[in-house]
This record gives structure tokens, sequence and C-alpha cells, in this order.
């Protein structure tokens, strides 16, 4: 079989099934993990799917996100009850001296006021203007914000202009969250602006801790930002599902549901 033979033949294995995996494409096609590997990552270049751990996603079965809901003041406004208890965990992993970043979402906006009523001595990054100033009035904590190009509607600022610094900083946790979160593409937005800086965020830090509320379990958006192997805590509202536990406690994945510990 050539090359694009073999390659027609993986998005027409894609449009049938949605998702599949190295494995699966290997013994369905008879061909190299090694060699399929290769063929995904021509096929994503080309915009024709998106890779994920172990395997890949058809672009086409990605859900279209509208304008409304990718603006910043329609998604604080959602589920803010389960992003505070989200919030009220993470902050019980945090000590006087830590150095901490949080990404530009809703969820940590709402980590960010959280720590506004404490008194802990710390170091925060973010890319969140919001979020940066919720903090600057904080008497002990320092406030680093990442440069970048600030959109109209967002509340990010996006770009890998001022991503050097995290060359410059030991970073204990990364606090972000996703607009999905699933066994196939791990953590996922819809803005691939700021999804490239949240991957640089997750190559600098010690720790990944993703707050996933229920509406983001299952849910795939456009462009992958950590594979689950990169994640090192999950702290969720939601029970998972069995077999995206085992998936997850395979890749290492701790994960804290909120709802137990009431």
């Amino acid at each position: 079989m050539f090359v694009a033979e073999r390659r027609d033949s993986i998005l027409d294995i894609l449009r049938e099934s949605k998702r599949i995996t190295v494995k699966e494409l290997s013994e369905r096609l008879n061909v190299s993990e090694a060699t399929l590997r290769m063929d995904l990552n021509q096929l994503e270049k080309q915009g024709k799917l998106e890779r994920t751990h172990g395997g890949a996603i058809l672009i086409d079965d990605m859900p279209a996100v509208s304008e409304k809901e990718t603006s910043f003041s329609y998604r604080k406004q959602q589920n803010t009850k389960e992003k505070t208890l989200l919030a009220e965990e993470a902050s019980k992993m945090l000590s006087d001296g830590d150095c901490i970043l949080l990404d530009a979402s809703s969820t940590a906006l709402e980590l960010a006021k959280v720590l506004n009523s404490k008194t802990l001595k710390l170091t925060v990054v973010t890319s969140g203007v919001y979020t940066a100033l919720e903090l600057r009035d904080h008497p002990t904590i320092t406030v680093i914000l990442l440069g970048g190009v600030l959109r109209k509607g967002s509340s990010s600022l996006e770009g890998l202009l001022g991503a050097s610094i995290l060359d410059e900083i030991n970073v204990d946790y990364l606090f972000t969250s996703a607009n999905g979160f699933s066994k196939y593409a791990g953590l996922t937005d819809f803005n691939v602006y700021e999804v490239e800086l949240k991957k640089r965020m997750v190559e600098k830090v010690n720790q990944v801790v993703a707050l996933i509320d229920h509406s983001k379990i299952g849910k795939t958006s456009i462009a992958t930002f950590a594979q689950l192997d990169e994640i090192s805590l999950v702290i969720t509202n939601k029970e998972i599902d069995a077999d995206f536990s085992a998936v997850l406690t395979e890749a290492g994945v701790k994960v804290i549901n909120t709802n137990n510990n009431k």
C-alpha cells in the first residue's frame, strides 16, 4: 500500500469510527505503529485530524463552539458554585512560599478569588487579566502578568511574547481548566492561540492540576494542550466512569471529587 493510499484509509476509518488508537489502526491496516504515528502527525499538520494520546480524532467530529460560548463574560457565569468548590479544594494544596501559575480560565479566576481571602505568601504568575487584577492588592501575594496580545471579548493575554519569563522562574503548580477533558484527547480548548501558551505552561511546571467541573468531562474541543500523562491531579465535582478512571490511573493521574468531601 502506497503512503497516500494508507493515509486515505486512515481517514476512511476515522470517518467511520470518529476516533481511533494507533494500536487499532495497526491491527486493521497491518502496518507498524511507528509508521502510523508518522502518518497521523502528517495528517494533523494538514488539518485533517487531531492527534490524541495514543491515537487520533476526526476534526469534523468536534462540536462547534459559538462566539457566545467562547466569551469570558459568558463562561464566568457558568457553574459558578461548582467552580468555587473546586477552587477551595485546590487552595488546600498551597503553602507559604509557593510559586503558582494560573491560566486565564474562569475557573482559575475563582481560585484567585479564594486566594484573595487567605493570608498565604505566594507568587502568582498568570496570563489572565482579570485574575491579575483580582490579586493585585493582596498584601502577601506577588503577581507576575505574562505579556501577550489581548483580543476583544477575551480575558487572556495570548501568544508567546511573554512566555520567556517561564524560563526564568521555578513554578510549583499550574492550575488550569479546559473546554473539554477526555480520555482520547486529554485537556482541550477552543482557542488555538491560547492553547500554544498553555502548552508552554505545561512544559515549565512541576505539577499540572486540572480544575474540571462536570460540564467538561467527556467533551473534546479543538486543540489539546495537555496529554493525560502530563497531568498530576484532576479536581472535579463529578464521578468519572470506570473506563475513564482506569485510563487515568494508568497515566498516573490522581483524581479528587469534591462531592466525596461533603
